[in-house]
This record gives C-alpha cells, sequence and structure tokens, in this order.
C-alpha cells in the first residue's frame, strides 16, 4: 500500500451501517461520547481513592472502590462500541476526555476518607443524571437498545451512590 492509499484510508469516513439516521446518530453518539468521558474520569477517580485510601477502615474501603471502580471500567466498551454500532465515533485521546468530561479531578496530595467517599457519592448521583439525559436523547430518536443499556448503568450508579452514602452515614 503507498503512502497516498493508507492517508486516504486514514482520512475516509467510518461508514457503519444504521437505520436511526444520521441526526440520531450525530446526537446520540455525542452524548454517549460525553457519557464516556465522565465514566473514564470516575473511574480514574475511584481508583485515585481506591490507591489513597488510609485510615481505620481502610480495608473495607479500599475493597468497595476497587469493586466500584471495576464496575465502572466494565461501562467503557460497552458504551464506545455502541456509539461506533449505530455509525457514529466516540473519544480518542486522554486529552478528549479532558474536554468534554463534566467530572472534576481531585489532585489533593491527602483527602479525608469520609471526603473521598462523599465527593464520589456525589460525582455518581451527576453521573446518573447524565445518563438520564442521555437516555432521554436516545429515547427521542427511537433508540431502545441504547436506552436499554443506559438503564442498567443507572441501576448500577444508584447501588455505587447507595454504598457510598450508607458508607458514611452518620447514626
Amino acid at each position: 500500500m503507498s503512502i497516498e492509499d493508507a492517508r486516504k484510508r486514514r482520512e475516509a469516513p467510518l461508514d457503519t451501517l444504521s437505520n436511526l439516521g444520521s441526526n440520531a446518530t450525530k446526537n446520540i453518539s455525542v452524548a454517549l461520547t460525553a457519557l464516556l468521558a465522565d465514566v473514564f474520569a470516575l473511574y480514574v477517580k475511584t481508583k485515585n481513592f481506591h490507591w489513597h485510601i488510609s485510615g481505620p477502615h481502610f480495608r473495607d474501603y479500599h475493597v468497595l472502590l476497587d469493586e466500584q471502580a471495576a464496575q465502572i471500567l466494565a461501562m467503557t466498551d460497552e458504551i464506545a462500541e455502541r456509539a461506533r454500532k449505530i455509525g457514529g465515533t466516540t473519544i480518542r485521546s486522554i486529552g478528549h476526555i479532558a474536554r468534554v468530561k463534566h467530572i472534576e479531578d481531585n489532585d489533593a496530595d491527602f483527602v479525608t476518607p469520609e471526603g473521598m467517599l462523599a465527593e464520589l457519592k456525589e460525582d455518581n448521583l451527576a453521573l446518573t443524571q447524565r445518563m438520564r439525559q442521555t437516555h432521554n436523547v436516545c429515547d427521542e430518536h427511537g433508540d431502545v437498545a441504547t436506552a436499554s443499556l443506559i438503564e442498567n448503568w443507572i441501576d448500577e450508579a444508584e447501588r455505587r451512590t447507595w454504598f457510598l452514602f450508607e458508607t458514611t452515614r452518620r447514626a
């Protein structure tokens, strides 16, 4: 293959058959891309806190955050592949994630365990709201397959939120 042929292939559109229509594909894949960026950001933050947790409940919190991070990471491939299945594209780099994410980073040298769990609880609540917004976009375009996936992800996020809430609740 010549250099010119390689360049043409690289610049060729990613044609994927879908009967959703170009407007639906664009709107849904843009929403999924933002959702994916948030999921990656939440994954990294959850792992950050998992690695840096300390204190008398270290083991319990360490295990909880590791389980939650694994669940969050498992969503990433499904979200990206769904965007591609309907004919869209999705994130391409860490820079792209940084440009479209809503989840705030936490680069503090020290965060209390209670602070970590409270911040993750709020982030999961915010992610749930964005998933509902993405679900609405899917509903507008009749994309029941993506909406169905999102419903499961909402349930998982609500469970994570519940666990984080109950873990930090004071009697």
